[in-house]
C-alpha cells in the first residue's frame, strides 16, 4: 500500500484566487491533511467528521441512503452490498456501532408473492412513530418491486411487503405519516430488450407500525402524455430506442428518480433525471399533475464556466475553468430536496447528470468522434457554429457529450453541444422557474481545496479523471435549518466532500464551507492493482477515509446525541458512514500525560489528565482520567470530542518505555514533534470494523494566513507538481 507522505493543503484564504478566478467570499483553508476543508471567512459554522462506521467493503455500495430515527436513536444505512439495511446505534454519534441488519428476501407480500433472494435494497425512510420502508428491487429489475415495512425500534423482523413498479429507486414519506411515496424508476433490461413503465407509486401507510396492505398501494403515472391527452413540453427529453414500438412510449421512456414532499403533505415532486424534467404527482388523488423541463445551463456566460478536459497543453495551468460558447449542460438531478421561504416552496437539486447506455445504445460521446462513424452514428459539429473553434483536446475534444439533443434543424449536424449535468446546485420554484445556481463555483471550490487532484475520480485519487466527463458530480443533498437559517449540504460524489450552502434566502444563497473527509493519498485502484486480495487492500481502505458520497440526511441539535446538529453520509464506494457535527468547534489544548518509573516496576504509573474536550486513548482504547500502571512501552493519544478541535501545534501524542529495573524520579513524557492520526483498534468485531477505523479523525478549522496574489501561482505550481500522477486515459 502506498506510504506517500502527507499532503499539506494549504490553499490560500482569499477574495480572488488568481489560478481559479475563484470569486467567492474570503475563504480559510484547513491545513490538515485529513479531512480537506475550505471555509467562507464569515461563515456561521464548520463540519467536523467526528466518527465513521466502516463496513470494509469497497466499491460494492455498501452504504447508500442514510435516514435517521430520533426516537430510537438509530441511523438506517443501505447496504447493497449484502441486499440489507444496516441498523446503527448513533446515541454516541461518535462512536456508530451496528446493531444489527434487516435482510427483505423471504418476506412474504400483501400480492401473494415473496421479496426473493437477489432482491436489492435501494432506499429505506422511517416515520416519527418508528414505521419503517425499505424500497426493494427484484433481481430482474425490469419486474416489479416491493415496499417492505419494518419497526425501527425493533431487532429487524420484518412486518410484511406490498407490491410496487419495476426498479423502486427511492423512497420517502410524509412529514404527517400519512403517505410513502416511491420512485419506480423502471429503467429498461440492459440488452435494451425490455423497458418497463416509470412510475411513482403512493401508499397509504396505516396509522399504527404495521404493513400496508395492497389495495393500499396507487400508482401515478404518464399515460396521459401517450395518448395525447396532454401534450408533452418542450425540453423534457423523450429519446432513444422504443423496444416495444409505439405502446406506451412515453410512460417506458421516462424514469423517476428521486422524491420531494411539498409543505402541504400532499404534493411530490418527483425528479425524472434523464429526461432532465420534474414530474409534480398530486398524493389525494395519485396523479401526475404536472410536468415541467429543467431547461439547459449555458456554460457561455461568466460564472457559468467549467473544465472540460483532462489533456491541458504542457505549457498551459492545469487547471482551466472558463466559458464555451454553444456549449449547454442538462441539469440532469439525481437528489433533490424541497424547503419554505418566505411561505413559498422551492425545490433544490443536485445536478448531476446521467446518459442513458443499454444495449446497443450509447448516447454519450467524446466531442471529437463526433461524425467518427466507427465512433458514433452521430453527425459532426456544424462547420460554422462558435463552439467547431473549440474541438481540439485541450478544450472540449475529450468532453462527453449527448448525441440526443443540440443537433440542426435539418439533423445534418450539431449546432450545440449538451454536456450530462449541471456541476452545481440550483433552487427552483415549484413550476419550473431557475431562481439559483452555483454556476461553477463548485469546482472552483474544490480547485482551491485539493489543486492536486482537482475533479479527481472516487476509486483513484487522479488529477482532472472527471473533467471531461461530469465533474465533481453532485449526487445528493439534505436541507436543515441551523440557528434559524436554512442550509443545503451537498455531497459531491467523484471527487467527495460536502459543500454548504445558506439558502435562507432562494435567491441569494452562497457558500459557507466544504469538507472532504478523504485521503488523497491513498488510490484504491491502484493499491488493488498492486495487491489484490491482500491485507494492503483492507488497510488502505481504511486509510483511504470517505470515497463517493450517495446518501445525506441531516440531524436537527434537538435530536442529536451531542446537542449539535449533525450530517451523516453514506460512501457507496468506501463502504463508509460518517457523522459530521455542524457548529464551531472550539480549540482545546490536551494536558500532558506525566509517565513514572518509580523504585521497582511495581511503582512505574503514567497518569492521564482530564481536561475539557479532550479524551485519551491507550492502545487505541478510550481510557478516564487517573492513575495506571505502566509496562512495556505505553502510547497514549488525545483527541478533540464533538465541538472541539486540537489547537494549532497543540501534542497529543506521547509515547514511554518503562524500564523494566525503574528509575528513581518521575519525569514527562516528550510530546511527539507533530501529533499525526492514529489507528483505533479498539472496535468490537461484530461492527464489521468498528466506528471510526482510522482512530482519531483530525478536525478542520486550521487558518493559514492570506496568500494574496501568490495564491495563484501556488494553485499552478502545486497542480503541475503532480500532473505526473494522472492516469493515462484512452484517446
Amino acid at each position: 500500500m502506498p506510504t506517500s507522505p502527507s499532503l499539506r493543503r494549504t490553499a490560500a484564504a482569499t477574495t480572488a484566487l488568481a489560478a481559479v478566478a475563484l470569486t467567492l467570499p474570503a475563504l480559510t483553508a484547513g491545513a490538515a491533511t485529513v479531512p480537506v476543508s475550505v471555509t467562507a471567512g464569515d461563515a456561521a459554522f464548520e463540519l467536523t467528521a467526528i466518527g465513521t462506521y466502516e463496513s470494509g467493503v469497497f466499491d460494492e455500495s455498501a452504504a447508500e441512503i442514510v435516514t435517521f430515527h430520533a426516537a430510537t436513536q438509530r441511523l438506517f444505512v443501505v447496504n447493497a452490498a449484502a441486499a440489507t439495511v444496516d441498523v446503527l446505534d448513533l446515541s454516541d454519534p461518535a462512536a456508530p456501532a451496528l446493531l444489527h441488519r434487516i435482510e427483505t428476501p423471504g418476506t412474504a407480500a400483501a400480492d401473494g408473492s415473496t421479496v426473493t433472494a437477489g432482491a436489492v435494497a435501494n432506499s429505506v425512510a422511517v416515520r416519527a412513530d418508528g414505521l419503517g420502508v425499505i424500497a426493494v428491487e427484484h433481481p430482474t429489475k425490469t419486474e416489479p418491486g416491493w415496499l417492505v415495512a419494518f419497526d425501527a425500534a425493533g431487532d429487524g423482523e420484518l412486518l410484511g411487503a406490498v407490491r410496487v413498479g419495476p426498479l423502486p429507486d427511492m423512497v420517502t414519506t410524509t412529514a404527517d405519516g400519512r403517505y410513502a411515496v416511491v420512485a419506480n424508476e423502471g429503467e429498461p433490461a440492459d440488452d435494451f430488450t425490455a423497458d418497463p413503465e416509470g412510475s411513482v407509486a403512493v401508499v397509504t401507510l396505516p396509522a399504527s407500525v404495521a404493513a400496508p396492505t395492497q389495495d393500499d398501494v396507487r400508482t401515478a403515472g404518464f399515460h396521459a402524455w401517450d395518448d395525447g391527452t396532454r401534450v408533452l413540453p418542450v425540453g423534457v427529453r423523450v429519446f432513444g430506442p422504443t423496444p416495444h414500438g409505439e405502446d406506451l412510449p412515453v410512460s417506458r421512456n421516462l424514469e423517476p428518480e428521486y422524491v420531494t414532499i411539498g409543505a402541504d403533505d400532499r404534493t411530490a415532486y418527483v425528479a425524472l433525471q434523464e429526461a432532465n424534467a420534474v414530474a409534480v404527482v398530486d398524493l389525494g388523488s395519485a396523479t401526475v399533475s404536472d410536468l415541467w423541463p429543467l431547461g439547459l445551463k449555458d456554460h457561455s456566460v461568466e460564472g457559468n464556466g467549467l473544465d472540460p478536459s483532462d489533456r491541458d497543453p504542457e505549457d498551459a495551468p492545469t487547471i482551466n475553468i472558463r466559458t464555451y460558447p454553444g456549449v449547454r449542460g442538462v441539469y440532469m438531478p439525481d437528489g433533490m430536496a424541497s424547503y419554505t421561504a418566505g411561505g413559498q416552496t422551492y425545490l433544490v437539486t443536485a445536478n448531476e447528470g446521467d446518459a442513458r447506455e443499454w444495449g446497443d445504445y450509447v448516447e454519450s460521446v467524446r466531442v471529437k468522434d463526433l461524425g467518427d462513424p466507427d465512433e458514433t452514428p452521430a453527425p459532426a459539429v456544424c462547420e460554422d457554429a462558435p463552439v467547431a473553434d473549440f474541438l481540439g483536446d485541450e478544450h472540449l475534444g475529450r468532453l462527453n457529450v449527448s448525441i440526443a439533443g443540440g443537433l440542426a434543424e435539418d439533423g445534418s449536424c450539431f449546432e450545440e453541444l449538451h454536456a450530462f449535468g449541471g456541476r452545481s446546485l440550483s433552487i427552483w420554484t415549484t413550476d419550473g422557474e431557475q431562481v439559483f445556481d452555483t454556476g461553477d463555483e463548485l469546482e472552483r471550490i474544490t480547485a482551491a481545496a485539493v489543486p492536486e487532484f482537482f475533479n479527481s475520480n472516487h476509486s483513484e485519487s487522479t488529477l482532472e479523471g472527471r473533467s471531461e466527463d461530469k465533474g465533481p458530480e453532485p449526487e445528493n443533498l439534505a436541507i436543515g435549518e441551523v440557528d434559524g437559517r436554512t442550509y443545503a449540504f451537498l455531497g459531491l460524489e467523484r471527487v467527495g466532500g460536502v459543500v454548504v450552502h445558506d439558502i435562507t434566502d432562494p435567491t441569494d444563497a452562497f457558500f459557507v464551507t466544504y469538507l472532504n473527509n478523504r485521503d488523497f493519498s491513498v488510490s484504491m485502484e491502484d493499491v488493488i492493482d498492486a495487491e489484490p486480495g491482500t491485507d494492503a487492500v483492507q488497510a488502505a481502505l481504511t486509510q483511504a477515509g470517505d470515497l463517493g458520497p450517495e446518501g445525506v440526511t441531516f440531524i436537527p441539535a434537538a435530536d442529536s446525541g451531542t446537542g449539535l446538529p449533525l450530517v451523516a453520509v453514506g460512501n457507496e464506494v468506501s463502504g463508509t458512514t460518517t457523522i459530521f457535527s455542524v457548529g464551531r468547534a472550539t480549540p482545546v489544548v490536551p494536558a500532558t500525560v506525566e509517565f513514572t518509573d518509580g523504585d521497582g516496576t511495581e511503582h512505574d504509573v503514567y497518569t492521564v489528565p482530564a481536561v475539557d474536550g479532550v479524551e485519551y486513548l491507550v492502545d487505541g482504547a478510550v481510557v478516564a482520567a487517573g492513575t495506571y500502571p505502566g509496562t512495556g512501552t505505553v502510547t497514549v493519544v488525545a483527541r478533540a470530542l464533538p465541538g472541539f478541535v486540537l489547537d494549532d501545534g497543540a501534542s497529543a501524542e506521547w509515547t514511554w518505555t518503562f524500564s523494566a529495573e525503574g528509575a528513581a524520579a518521575p519525569a514527562p513524557a516528550e510530546p511527539a514533534p507533530s501529533p499525526e492520526p492514529t489507528t483505533d483498534d479498539a472496535g468490537d468485531d461484530a461492527t464489521a470494523g468498528g466506528p471510526n477505523g482510522r482512530g482519531s479523525l483530525p478536525t478542520t478549522g486550521s487558518s493559514v494566513g492570506v496568500l494574496g496574489a501568490a495564491a495563484g501561482v501556488l494553485l499552478a505550481l502545486g497542480a503541475a507538481a503532480v500532473l505526473a500522477r494522472r492516469r493515462a486515459t484512452a484517446s
